[in-house]
C-alpha cells in the first residue's frame, strides 16, 4: 500500500520539531511583525506622504513584514533543514520504510507554510490595531497573491536546498539570495517610492510582484495580472529546477 503523501503522524512530528526552535520562530514568526512595530513606532513613519499618495510608510511597510517572514522562512529556515535531513542521512534511511522520504518533505513544508501564514496575519493585526493601519480592501486578491508569494518561498528554498551539499553551503546560498529578495520586496526603499523604471524592474523579481500584488489588493484594487502571471510562473520555473535538481541521498 502506497504511503499518502501528506501524513498526520508525520506532521505532528513536524510541528513539534518546529515549535522546539526558538530561533525558527522568532525569525519567521515574531521578526517581521518586531520590526514593524520599530519602524511604527518613527513619528515620521506615521506621518501622511505625498509622494506615497497619501499612505504613511508604516502603511507601505505592513506587506514588507508580511513578505519578510515568507521570505526568511523559505531561504534560511526551510533550506536548513531540508539539507540537514539529507546530509544526515535520514532521507535515504526513510526509502526503506514505508514512510517515504517525500511524506517527509511534504509535512516540513506544509509547516514552514503555515508559519509564514501565521507570521502574516500577525503582521496585518498588529498594523492595524498598534498604527491604524487598513486591513487590505480587496482581500480575496491579497489572499490570492499571498498565496503565490509562499509557493514561490517554498519552491526557491526547495531550489536552494536541491543544489546545496550541506547545510554551511545552505545557509550560504540562502544568505546570498536572501538580501537581494528583500530589497526587492521593499525592505529598505518601499516599492512604491522606487523610481519609476526601478519598480518595474523589481516587479519582474518573484517577491518585487509579491510586493506590488500586495499593495494594489491592499488599496482595494485587483492586484494586476501581469504581477500574479510573474509569480505563477517563478512558481513553475523554481518548482521544475528543484523536482530536477533534488537528491534524496
Amino acid at each position: 500500500m502506497s504511503t499518502p503523501v501528506l501524513d498526520s503522524a508525520v506532521l505532528r512530528t513536524e510541528i513539534r520539531l518546529f515549535g522546539r526552535e526558538p530561533g525558527a520562530i522568532f525569525w519567521i514568526l515574531l521578526f517581521p511583525t518586531l520590526l514593524l512595530v520599530i519602524l511604527g513606532s518613527i513619528p515620521s513613519f506615521r506621518q501622511s506622504d505625498d509622494s506615497l499618495g497619501g499612505l504613511r510608510l508604516v502603511d507601505t511597510y505592513v506587506p514588507v513584514a508580511v513578505l519578510l517572514g515568507l521570505i526568511l522562512g523559505g531561504l534560511q529556515g526551510m533550506p536548513q533543514v531540508l539539507t540537514g535531513y539529507r546530509e544526515r542521512g535520514i532521507l535515504r534511511r526513510m526509502s526503506t520504510t514505508p514512510v517515504r522520504p517525500l511524506t517527509l518533505l511534504t509535512a516540513h513544508m506544509v509547516v514552514f507554510a503555515g508559519a509564514a501564514l501565521a507570521s502574516a496575519v500577525l503582521a496585518l493585526l498588529v498594523g492595524r490595531l498598534a498604527f491604524a493601519v487598513r486591513l487590505p480592501e480587496q482581500p480575496f486578491g491579497y489572499a490570492l497573491a499571498l498565496l503565490l508569494a509562499v509557493l514561490v518561498a517554498l519552491a526557491l528554498g526547495s531550489v536552494i536546498s536541491a543544489v546545496s551539499r550541506t547545510t554551511k553551503i545552505a545557509g550560504a546560498v540562502g544568505s546570498a539570495v536572501l538580501f537581494p529578495m528583500m530589497f526587492c520586496a521593499g525592505l529598505w526603499v518601499p516599492v512604491q517610492a522606487m523610481p519609476h523604471v526601478l519598480a518595474r524592474i523589481v516587479g519582474y523579481t518573484p517577491f518585487g510582484a509579491a510586493a506590488q500584488a500586495l499593495n494594489q489588493a491592499a488599496g482595494g484594487h485587483w492586484p494586476g495580472w501581469t504581477h500574479l502571471g510573474v509569480l505563477a510562473l517563478w512558481s513553475v520555473l523554481l518548482t521544475a529546477g528543484a523536482a530536477r535538481w533534488f537528491r534524496w541521498e
